[in-house]
């Protein structure tokens, strides 16, 4: 990172990264970045594609290169000493875009070229690259007056801080509880694994006994499995406050006002470009063209889902009362329960999988299905420089040719953040001297480490994650789009980007898929035919409330970007009203999920988390052809990846989704998959 100037085929050098040298190498970036602008806007005469684009992506390369590595080692290893530097650099960049999506000579340079004759020779994706960009020059107020543009930059700067706030506030809330027992009484119905990492945890404190934390894996367990209900209402109640004006650290790191301020600095942008919502500004990137139409859409799945939910919210009612007597449940009721009534009713577990999904096998079949479906070889290569030792790194090929590399970190360990996630690390790109920039990914999981001496064992949601994960990296590392500004992920519909990775998911659910993936981890015995049954069986368990909570998150996103007004304090009305209207159970009045949503307050969501659903529709629907012709059906793997991975954000995505499945796509297939029948 000391040397910011790195080839454009190198790869981060981790080993020697230091921390100190972080800022410098993004100023000295920034520094060259703007000189080059500088210059290119100067000259006078007419530009071609390299002269002009080539050059700046150039920049864009050097930068999103330098940035990446340091963002993601802040995701990753996060410190004291990052977390300080990455804040300092945070408002230098927010400047830079937009200095750049405002540059009067910049902007003028491409419209001069999209008039000439020489954007009429461009290709489809070329000429995508000069659209996109000049939309964007629109949403960065590239025609408001110099005071309002003054404002917009000043908004986005204070926008990049209060979302790394949020971001931090809920990992400091997370890891600043947890639960502590010399009883392991207390701790009855966990599984052996968690128990066992719990012992470990109180070990690594210099504790006796045992101590569950709040990462997702650890509060998963004892959600689903711990028989102590007061336990579970401990955890539940806790996990449900982090960074809130509730619970055990009320206005320790409550994001309370950090919200308020972010819908507040987001309504004013947009209407500083002249939308009435942020909302509506948010679409215009989006597949979706209206506000009414996000919200038919998600407003008509929950008409053809609640009722299947209140069904699903019934059963489990009638099961506790009649195994425990319990008259109604609560919240922290509801995965014990869910998981006690499949157990009773498929004789059926995670815990019961997990031996059978051991991450080594996971990884082998995961590679074989890609492998089958898309014509391409994964492998592991030894030696990585990696910034810790339980990150992989892969290679990608097809007939003995690399094609991208991936680093995949599965652990949860202290200072990294929650959940899953996709990123870049290097964008495909042909550079200058007619050399292609391979794209390298990275993929972040926060799975169970090994203990005991066992491999590291996964539940199939898990295994589903890990899937969804590797979805979005191949379409970031298939792509053969040769610009960086709509290869891979890049240049994608929001509403579109989960495509690959929903749809990588269908084969953990297939039988010949699940039997390359799956394998004891002591024997090697295949998943037993009893238990697939069950499995397949007990796939749409309980999906009717899974379907509500995602529609719940949706349209509270979607409603409170879409009707905040200035000086209302809205966010806890918007939810009780949404919940209101799709949810089968209420939670808690001191239930602060929104105080944790880092999707939209923190991620890219914001506006978009209805993303997820209708990018499901999509992937429904491309497997179906699938179902229709084969599972690995050679022709149909290779027109997905032909039409869809390797296209990148060259086209419209409607276009490429028509391409593949002969016309547009219908929401039949997400029901059906979801085990969802309208109500006559």
């Amino acid at each position: 990172m000391h040397n910011p100037l790195l080839k454009p085929t190198q790869l981060p050098p981790f080993s020697s990264i230091e921390v100190a040298h972080i800022e410098p190498a993004i100023d000295a970036v920034l520094a060259q970045n703007r000189a080059e602008v500088a210059a290119l806007t100067a000259e006078q005469q007419a530009h071609d594609w390299q002269s002009l684009m080539g050059r700046l992506e150039e920049g864009s390369d050097r930068l999103s290169y330098a940035w990446s590595t340091a963002s993601h080692l802040n995701g990753v290893m996060n410190s004291d000493e990052l977390r300080e530097v990455y804040n300092r650099c945070l408002p230098k960049l927010s400047a830079y875009w937009t200095e750049m999506g405002q540059h009067k000579g910049l902007f003028q340079a491409y419209e001069r070229f999209a008039a000439s004759e020489q954007y009429t020779d461009l290709n489809p994706a070329q000429k995508k690259v000069i659209d996109n960009a000049l939309r964007d020059f629109r949403l960065s107020g590239i025609a408001l007056p110099p005071a309002q543009q003054q404002r917009y930059a000043e908004i986005q700067q204070r926008l990049s801080e209060l979302n790394n706030k949020f971001s931090e506030n809920v990992l400091d809330a997370t890891q600043g509880w947890y639960f502590h027992t010399d009883d392991v009484s207390d701790l009855q119905g966990l599984p052996d694994d968690a128990i066992e990492a719990a012992a470990s945890a109180a070990h690594s404190r210099d504790l006796q006994g045992w101590v569950i934390s709040l990462d997702f894996p650890s509060y998963y367990a004892v959600i689903t499995y711990a028989d102590k209900a007061s336990l579970r209402e401990e955890f539940y109640r806790v996990y449900s406050t982090r960074a809130s004006d509730q619970g055990p650290n009320a206005g320790r790191w409550d994001n309370s006002v950090v919200m308020q301020e972010i819908l507040a600095l987001r309504h004013e942008l947009a209407q500083l470009l002249g939308y009435d919502s942020y909302a509506n500004y948010s679409l215009a990137t989006k597949m979706a063209e209206t506000p009414d139409q996000v919200i038919g859409f998600l407003e008509d799945l929950a008409t053809k889902s609640r009722h299947v939910a209140e069904q699903d919210l019934a059963e489990l009612t009638a099961f506790a009362a009649e195994q425990n007597g319990v008259e109604s449940l609560n919240p922290w009721d509801l995965a014990y329960y869910a998981e006690k009534l499949k157990q009773s009713r498929y004789q059926l577990s995670q815990q019961m999988l997990r031996p059978y999904f051991p991450l080594p096998k996971v990884l082998d079949g995961l590679f074989a299905i890609a492998g089958r479906l898309f014509g391409i070889h994964i492998e592991e290569q030894d030696n990585a420089d990696t910034w810790h030792p339980d990150v992989r790194f892969l290679r990608l090929s097809r007939d003995g040719n690399t094609l991208a590399y991936c680093y995949l970190d599965p652990f949860a360990r202290s200072n990294k953040r929650g959940g899953a996630w996709m990123a870049d690390c290097r964008d495909r790109r042909r550079c200058a001297d007619g050399q292609v920039q391979l794209p390298v990914a990275y993929l972040v999981c926060n799975f169970n480490p090994p203990v005991a001496g066992k491999p590291a064992l996964l539940t199939h949601d898990e295994v589903t994650t890990l899937f969804h994960e590797f979805g979005h990296g191949l379409h970031h590392m298939l792509t053969q789009i040769d610009y960086a500004e709509v290869s891979g992920i890049n240049g994608v519909a929001w509403d579109a980007v989960e495509l690959p990775s929903q749809f990588l998911e269908n084969w953990c659910w297939e039988p010949e898929g699940l039997a390359l993936m799956s394998g004891h981890y002591e024997t090697g015995e295949p998943l037993p035919n009893d238990l697939l049954d069950k499995m397949l069986a007990a796939k749409h368990f309980q999906a009717g409330m899974m379907m509500v909570r995602q529609l719940e998150f949706s349209l509270f996103d979607f409603r409170l970007h879409h009707e905040y007004q200035p000086g209302e304090t809205v966010i806890q009305a918007v939810l009780d009203k949404v919940r209101e209207q799709v949810a089968v159970l209420t939670p808690p009045p001191e239930n602060r999920f929104q105080h944790s949503f880092s999707h939209i307050f923190a991620g890219g969501y914001a506006a978009g988390y209805y993303s997820y659903k209708w990018a499901e529709v999509l992937s429904a629907d491309a497997f179906s052809r699938f179902e229709e012709e084969g599972i690995f059906s050679e022709t149909a793997g290779q027109d997905f990846r032909t039409h869809i991975l390797e296209k990148g954000g060259s086209d419209e995505p409607m276009n490429l989704f028509v391409a593949f499945r002969g016309r547009e796509p219908s929401v039949e297939a997400l029901l059906r998959h979801n085990g969802i029948t309208p109500k006559a």
